[in-house]
């Protein structure tokens, strides 16, 4: 009997960062052929899908981001025979693939854009994005206040070819990607178009970047700012979120985006095999992140807040009993993550070195014994850190605009062989698009496969792990109080506990079938599931977590 279950929704992802991935041609780029030739290093990992960032037609300011053309391949990256041949061999070895799609702005060098700006005020082609008359003397300030996720102005002022300036456009990160105007009936046709492109040639799902975007308040009026503008939000210890945006966001998650997800449904259900959604969405609460994956609309949306928890048994408890009653109240499942493309690697989040990579360690197979579907990011299982990137090599449009250090220490190659750079990310020789740090020769993927007590070993045990006693576990979550420092929960006879404190506790009477340890114990009746035992000598230590069974 076949299980009536979505596929999706206790899935691990992966995510891949095309342009670091896996480089064929010796360019220093990664690309889609890359990709094709190590699905099989992903089928042994343990996972059941692939993310794929933007491999789109783009100028390539925002790395992808800014898309010229959704329904081609841009040449750095291969060709559409690449892409479908992608799939093709993705699903031969049993992976689901999905794929970015980028609906809040396109590149400034889409044909849209373009006849934009050919175009008069007030024409059809300006109405698919935000134009807008300046302010003051000559309309030489912009129509409102709005900042730039990426710093500065998000108004960009168009000036004719005879240097005369004229109307603004909004761009709410970087000036080379423009708003759509989501009130315009031409953008949401296009989009669907867009999606039945990439479902024709046998995707299974989309990652929606910044979901919460899309439309904005009607009227474009003043933000009022209280606060900050920069920054992701954060969480206190005892599990309040600390938001450096300001409480009045006209730009950001206005009801009627929910309409558009609604319909995006629609498309989905009429292809078969679970098609799916999973939105960027960084909302404020967990009942905010809830309105987008109610029944009629996407299947699954990034649950940020365990990313932005600090190591704190307080907010990580915090954070799981708020996720799970959220979820429950719209019958969706939870997302959990870690680390991606925008956001510092969790190893150098949770204190860098030793310490940072053992606290890693305990909160992935914390995360991965939970309900729901987790979000593993590139290179996380080589345990790699973040890298501080040489100012003269930084890319992010972040640290163009801003002189913020930007996204870039998370984006750089991966190591797959080798005593030296490019550690077989290709078969070029010298350095990538982004160095790689010459004590990467001790995390390639060909090292580590020879290490038992590797992460990478760590990470194939625990998704084997997962898929045998985790994902039968059952959606039900019991809190467990087991003390301050400790985060303990109970999925069936599956018992989970996290150490965030700073000594050893006595564990539950259980048998240990799983531990974050490098290399511990290994003991008779150990349930095949890798090492286990009675449990570590003196208790469990601190920034280490385990599973056992009742």
């Amino acid at each position: 009997m076949n299980d009536p279950t979505p596929w999706w929704r206790d899935a691990v992802f992966y995510q891949v960062y095309v342009r670091s991935f896996a480089d064929s041609d010796g360019d220093g780029t990664g690309d889609l052929p890359g990709i094709t030739a190590r699905l099989p290093y992903l089928r042994d990992l343990g996972v059941d899908a692939v993310w794929l960032t933007p491999f789109y037609l783009s100028p390539h300011h925002d790395h992808g981001y800014d898309v010229a053309d959704h329904c081609a391949v841009d040449p750095l990256f291969g060709t559409l025979a690449d892409a479908e041949a992608l799939i093709a061999r993705a699903h031969e070895l049993g992976l689901r693939l999905v794929v970015d799609v980028v609906p809040n702005h396109t590149s400034d060098e889409h044909a849209w854009f373009r006849a934009a700006l050919a175009a008069a005020p007030g024409s059809r082609e300006r109405a698919r994005y935000l134009f807008r008359d300046g302010t003051g003397p000559g309309g030489a300030q912009p129509p409102n206040n709005w900042l730039s996720v990426f710093g500065g102005s998000a108004w960009e002022r168009v000036v004719d070819a005879d240097g005369t300036p004229e109307q603004w456009y909004l761009h709410l990160f970087d000036r080379t990607q423009p708003d759509l105007d989501w009130r315009n009936p031409e953008v949401g046709d296009l989009f669907e178009s867009v999606l039945r492109f990439w479902l024709d040639r046998g995707v299974d799902g989309f990652r929606i970047d910044v979901a919460h975007s899309l439309f904005k308040e009607e009227g474009l009026r003043d933000q009022v700012r209280t606060g900050v503008h920069q920054g992701i939000p954060t969480m206190s210890e005892d599990g309040s979120i600390v938001d450096p945006h300001d409480e009045d966001e006209p730009m950001w998650d206005q009801p009627e985006v929910h309409e558009v997800y609604r319909r995006w449904h629609r498309v989905l259900a009429d292809y078969p095999g679970d098609r799916m959604t999973v939105a960027e969405a960084w909302t404020k609460t967990a009942e905010s992140m809830a309105r987008y994956v109610r029944p009629d609309e996407l299947s699954q949306s990034f649950n940020f807040a365990w990313l932005v928890a600090p190591w704190s048994a307080a907010a990580f408890r915090a954070v799981i009993r708020r996720t799970v009653e959220a979820l429950r109240e719209v019958g969706a499942s939870p997302t959990w993550v870690l680390s991606n493309h925008d956001v510092v690697r969790h190893p150098t989040r949770y204190g860098g070195g030793a310490r940072g990579l053992a606290r890693a360690r305990a909160a992935t197979l914390t995360m991965l014994a939970l309900p729901g579907s987790a979000y593993l990011y590139q290179g996380e299982e080589l345990g790699l850190a973040e890298v501080d990137v040489a100012p003269e090599h930084r890319q992010d449009p972040v640290w163009v605009r801003s002189g913020e250090t930007g996204r870039d220490g998370s984006r750089v190659p991966l190591p797959w062989s080798g005593q030296e750079p490019p550690f077989g990310f290709g078969p070029g020789a010298g350095q990538p698009w982004l160095p790689q740090p010459a004590e990467w020769a001790e995390l390639t993927v060909e090292r580590q496969l020879a290490d038992p007590g590797s992460t990478l070993a760590f990470y194939r045990r625990v998704l084997a792990a997962r898929r045998t006693l985790a994902r039968t576990a059952g959606a039900e979550v019991e809190m467990l109080d087991l003390g301050a420092d400790l985060v303990a929960f109970a999925r069936g006879r599956l018992t989970v506990v996290l150490n965030c404190g700073h000594r050893a506790h006595r564990l539950p009477d259980s048998e240990v079938v799983l531990t974050s340890m490098p290399e511990p114990p290994v003991a008779p009746g150990s349930a095949g599931v890798g090492p286990a035992g009675a449990g570590p000598a003196g208790g469990l230590p601190p920034d280490t977590a385990a599973w056992l069974l009742r």
